[in-house]
């Protein structure tokens, strides 16, 4: 089962903002090393590896997704002698941020180092990294033909690819088949918009005696949610093209998709047809794989874990991420991480050396053992990926959709704080549970969380003084 996306807005990751001023002072150094970041770097050659070297390599991935971790750093050595690569778990997402500012002030970078995607803005900001697309136009790489294209529009900015996708997820509908069939709806014909979903779920709610023994629909409050129904809207998250025409100076999720989401899952739950099980993503999994929730929103890193726990439960099946009515006209965003070379204080050898895994990792046949070993979608479209049709909705939907800035996602520098308000907002908005009422109304809510981040957005914007 591969690792969630960026599940959590800890606090660490706070930090985000607060110490980007510290990043961008390009703190080179260490010995040996060279060169500058950001536009200015180079791509060194082949020829920049004369002796054997061992580059660090920083990752996020645990438990069995660290093992497919290390298989691919064995199959790499196997063919590349001169180079080992030695990966180091820095802890998630969110720490692995704190670690490498921590790094950047102290000039101790690593030569490759995976970012989770809500954190692409601050890297490149940071003036500490080559650019992926130097590399590509050094080795004439054909990104085309080795990188889906909705998955690289998420890290291209302003035209050119600047990390290289590694693990990447997808959002879907679960559901609970027999639970659907049992109450005359059919799972092969799924719910596709909002609406839709809420009349499955007054239908797929059980009540007995007063008590409720299934309900129809649930969902963690969680901010990547109204990331995807904006982007399904075809709405951007933040202005300035998602913050691909510039810094973004605020965020959109106050009206339109955001509200529409919070007064239908409030709705639902008020009405007893839902289950408000909070912003912990695990309570919200565990409510569908015990079979008390018979439809529910998730990524395609859970996939894994559900299927072995609906053996002998209930039969699982998946459906495309809804739209927030019929007339939407976007599509979904991805999530996971990227992989970014480092370029200040290192040596050409170890950006070479960065590169050449890279390049390996991207491969159709390593993206093949990485997908079957973690559950990621193959970011390289040359990959055989699982045959299972429930992972396999996943990938026609990823490829049915034409790349927007809408679907490419918001660039914004305070992203983790950006998630972290929608989720503030659907909390004050979905009411505890039956009955109840909520706390602030979805619209005020969701716009109150809006104006959270407009401080933080300008402070992050005058430290990175563009």
């Amino acid at each position: 089962m591969a690792l969630p996306r960026s599940r959590r807005t800890r606090g660490g990751l706070l930090a985000v903002t607060a110490v980007l001023s510290l990043a961008l002072t390009g703190c080179g150094g260490g010995d040996g090393g060279s060169g500058e970041g950001g536009e200015a770097a180079t791509a060194p050659g082949p020829e920049a590896i004369t002796e054997p070297i061992e580059i660090e390599f920083w990752h996020s991935m645990k438990e069995k997704n660290e093992l497919a971790i290390k298989a691919l750093v064995d199959d790499f050595k196997k063919v590349n002698s001169k180079i080992t690569v030695k990966p180091v778990f820095k802890g998630e997402y969110d720490q692995m941020v704190v670690a490498y500012k921590q790094a950047v002030q102290q000039g101790t970078t690593p030569p490759l180092v995976q970012i989770y995607d809500i954190g692409s803005r601050f890297m490149y900001d940071s003036q500490q990294v080559v650019p992926m697309y130097k590399f590509i136009e050094k080795d004439k790489f054909d990104q085309n033909a080795n990188i889906e294209p909705n998955i690289a529009s998420y890290y291209t900015i302003k035209g050119k690819l600047w990390s290289m996708p590694f693990n990447s997820s997808a959002p879907l509908l679960y559901m609970n088949a027999d639970a659907v069939r049992k109450a005359g709806l059919d799972p092969d014909n799924p719910p596709t918009t909002l609406d839709e979903i809420g009349e499955w779920a007054k239908k797929l709610t059980v009540n007995e005696g007063g008590t409720v023994k299934q309900y129809g629909f649930n969902a963690a409050l969680y901010g990547w949610f109204v990331e995807q129904l904006m982007a399904q809207d075809n709405t951007e998250y933040c202005d300035n093209g998602n913050g691909r025409n510039g810094l973004a100076t605020k965020v959109n999720f106050g009206t339109g998709a955001g509200p529409k989401f919070a007064a239908w899952l409030a709705d639902l739950v008020k009405h007893g047809y839902a289950t408000n099980t909070g912003r912990p993503t695990d309570q919200a999994q565990a409510a569908f794989k015990t079979g008390t929730v018979a439809l529910h929103l998730e990524s395609t890193s859970t996939l894994g874990g559900y299927t072995e726990a609906a053996k002998g439960k209930f039969e699982l099946k998946t459906a495309p991420f809804p739209k927030p009515s019929a007339e939407s006209g976007g599509g979904t965003i991805i999530g996971g991480a990227s992989l970014w070379i480092n370029s200040v204080g290192h040596t050409d050898a170890e950006k070479r050396a960065a590169w050449e895994f890279v390049k390996f990792a991207n491969s159709p046949e390593e993206q093949a053992k990485w997908h079957a070993a973690t559950g990621y979608v193959p970011v390289n479209p040359q990959s055989k990926s699982n045959d299972d049709p429930n992972f396999q909705v996943a990938v026609t939907q990823l490829r049915a959709q034409q790349p927007s800035p809408a679907t490419a996602g918001c660039l914004l520098g305070v992203m983790p704080e950006a998630r972290k308000a929608a989720e503030v907002g659907l909390e004050q908005a979905v009411p505890a549970g039956a009955g109840q009422d909520a706390k602030v109304a979805a619209e005020q809510a969701m716009q109150n969380a809006a104006a959270t981040l407009q401080s933080p957005i300008q402070k992050y914007n005058a430290n990175v003084g563009q």
